[in-house]
């Protein structure tokens, strides 16, 4: 990250903190609700099956980063599949640098090439080792580990779901991670439960086990995406919510810190960590900024 951008979203951080401002610096974009997949953990799939436009998205990144956005996610559905007159993700992240965004970051499940430079991190859903990630996401495994031996210029973080199925397995997909020279890092959210999924939430014991083991992880120096201090706080269920300074836009309507949001009582079952480490940088929790600090500039 160069020294002004830094600089940019420090002074963004502090205005936060001091005068409880509300402005969005996160941004993520819904390119397309449509997938290859069927996640069993999944609600927001091939509910409309539209590719938005190339234009419309544009336009969307141009009123983001008007309101002060500077760090950008692309989303799905499936984000790799999102094409339209003749434009792909690697020509959507293009023209978000001409922009001026920071940092661009696409969210895949990893069943589409991964070679993708332009990315500052592709953020590649892995739900746990070969059988259980297969039960989760279909036979997709032996795709994705080819997709990431052939993307060795690409930032791979793998993007993990804690639930019912995988969470015996968070260490063995971390030293998985950590062995794999093309994976950089690896992210935890813990399961949200929309509806039809409910039976997917692990229970306060099971949340216990694994915010105990990522820490763990953590203290020995494991490449792990998340912020230690915030864990204690997501098994606490006692961040501010929703978190005003991320924003998800799809097809123009906005959803502040995410889609979850409008659902009722789903923000009091939220199981995505970014969140609670958001609102903690937000609120000036001094630990929280620290962590950030280490975390965001070795893997970003």
């Amino acid at each position: 990250m160069k020294k002004k951008d830094f600089l940019y979203l420090a002074h963004f951080g502090i205005k936060s903190i001091v005068f409880k401002e509300k402005k969005p610096i996160l941004g993520t974009i819904i390119l397309t609700d449509y997938c290859n997949l069927s996640c069993k953990h999944c609600a927001v799939n091939n509910i409309n099956k539209k590719m938005h436009s190339y234009e419309s998205i544009i336009k969307e990144m141009k009123r983001f980063y008007s309101t002060g956005i500077r760090i950008l996610f692309f989303c799905g559905g499936e984000t790799l599949l999102w094409q339209d007159k003749g434009k792909n993700i690697r020509d959507l992240i293009k023209e978000a640098r001409k922009i001026g965004f920071y940092i661009v970051n696409v969210v895949t499940n990893g069943t589409v090439t991964l070679d993708i430079p332009e990315a500052d991190v592709i953020f590649l859903s892995l739900d746990g080792m070969k059988d259980t990630h297969n039960l989760i996401r279909g036979d997709t495994y032996d795709t994705i580990m080819k997709n990431i031996d052939d993307a060795s210029n690409s930032n791979i973080c793998i993007y993990m779901a804690v639930n019912k199925l995988n969470f015996k397995e968070v260490q063995e997909v971390v030293e998985f991670a950590d062995k794999n020279p093309n994976i950089n890092s690896i992210s935890f959210n813990f399961h949200t439960p929309y509806k039809g999924t409910e039976h997917l939430t692990l229970i306060r014991e099971e949340k216990l086990e694994v915010v105990s083991k990522i820490k763990e992880l953590i203290k020995k120096k494991m490449p792990i995406f998340n912020l230690y201090s915030a864990l204690d706080v997501y098994l606490k269920n006692s961040w501010d919510r929703p978190c005003y300074q991320c924003i998800v836009s799809e097809e123009g309507k906005i959803y502040n810190c995410g889609r979850c949001v409008e659902v009722e009582g789903l923000c009091t079952e939220c199981g995505y960590l970014f969140a609670v480490e958001f609102s903690l940088l937000f609120n000036g929790n001094v630990r929280a900024i620290i962590d950030m600090i280490k975390t965001y500039l070795k893997y970003v």
